[in-house]
């Protein structure tokens, strides 16, 4: 424990709190000792701590004055994603929330985001998955089973799953069989259930089945995880936000070359979209809404979507991206920096012709 308090009737609210005479300096100074040795002996080691106040530095280098831990836990996401489940009706997710816990970090400290794992797997707690769709998950989980509260439920786990895993900025977790929202929780024998082992495993068959749902958020996982692979140094890239409403439940930021749109609306879809991005050619390369993942493959994502010229924003270098966002559907786009948009190649026509224009016409003027 860092704090003789072990941070019992302590709020944290400012780094004042961090620094009253309560922190353990022996605690303090047995864990970065811990660390200094753990990497002297294995540089390639990985430390990672899973602590809720919030010390600062803990997850600093000891030459940088920190306690050495690589990572540390990014334990206010899945309380966030637990509360507003348990909390707020589907109308009342804000994405201005969603988006300041799941960034709500230190610049000099590398995390590791996760909707949810052992906590909310043990018995007496709920995962995501059940919290969604709870008992309707034993008679309704057949691929061919059109059923309101299963289809929510996979809709909702895969932009729970995408929002926290693409907004890292150093790992990503996942707790095994929640990333297919596996049906029941853990429970490992004891004196209360008679020491038996029936929930003391994974059920890991059911994702391979083709008949049942649990593969549509498997598959969505393993393509999301391929695709944050795929793009080099993905964590360290900036996560800029592009746009967020409370009212349209709409959140939108970039990574590089990619655009990443949620529409959290359990009703409301939107056609034409605006959103304001680097000017040029995108193209959707994760959709939730994807019938391989359960969706109701509403978009075409086939289609390339073209930046609209505005005047108004050439001086920022953007354009307006106009998408079709289906209620609760989150979609991934990737900028083809090599195609030139159609409309901003026809905007600088227009404005190579007007100043054409005026100097002709300056021209007149001087000879007159």
């Amino acid at each position: 424990m860092l704090y003789y308090s072990h941070g019992l009737g302590e709020d944290f609210l400012s780094y004042g709190d961090y620094y009253n005479g309560h922190q353990d300096d022996d605690a303090i100074t047995y864990l970065t000792l811990a660390n200094k040795l753990i990497h002297e002996v294995n540089p390639h080691a990985v430390t990672i701590a899973e602590e809720v106040s919030g010390m600062p530095g803990l997850a600093v280098k000891v030459a940088d004055g920190g306690y050495g831990f690589d990572y540390r836990m990014a334990m206010n996401i899945p309380d966030f994603w637990i509360k507003i489940l348990k909390e707020k009706k589907d109308e009342d997710w804000h994405p201005s929330a969603i988006w300041w816990e799941t960034t709500n970090r230190r610049a000099d400290e590398k995390t590791i985001s996760y909707a949810e794992s052992h906590d909310q797997a043990l018995v007496g707690d709920k995962t995501i998955i059940f919290r969604l769709i709870d008992a309707d998950m034993y008679w309704h989980m057949q691929a061919d089973d059109r059923h309101f509260m299963v289809e929510r439920g996979l809709a909702l786990h895969k932009m729970i799953r995408l929002v926290t895993a693409t907004t890292i900025n150093g790992g990503y977790l996942n707790f095994m069989g929640n990333e297919f929202g596996h049906p029941e929780w853990i429970d490992f024998p004891r004196e209360g259930n008679g020491w038996s082992y029936k929930y003391a495993r994974r059920q890991w068959s059911l994702v391979d089945a083709p008949n049942l749902k649990y593969r549509f958020l498997g598959d969505f996982d393993r393509e999301m995880l391929a695709l944050i692979r795929s793009v080099k140094d993905f964590q360290a890239l900036p996560v800029q936000k592009v746009w967020d409403n409370d009212g349209d439940q709409v959140l939108a930021y970039m990574r590089g070359e990619y655009v990443f749109v949620f529409n959290f609306s359990p009703a409301q879809s939107f056609t034409d979209y605006g959103l304001l991005t680097p000017p040029g050619t995108y193209r959707t390369v994760l959709n939730t809404d994807d019938p391989r993942f359960g969706g109701n493959g509403l978009t075409d994502d086939a289609i390339e979507h073209l930046t609209q010229y505005d005047p108004l924003y050439e001086k920022e270098y953007k354009g307006w991206l106009k998408l079709y966002l289906p209620a609760r559907t989150a979609m991934v786009l990737k900028r083809l920096p090599e195609v030139r948009s159609l409309s901003v190649e026809q905007g600088e026509m227009e404005k190579r012709r007007v100043r054409k224009k005026r100097c002709h016409a300056k021209g007149k003027n001087n000879v007159m």
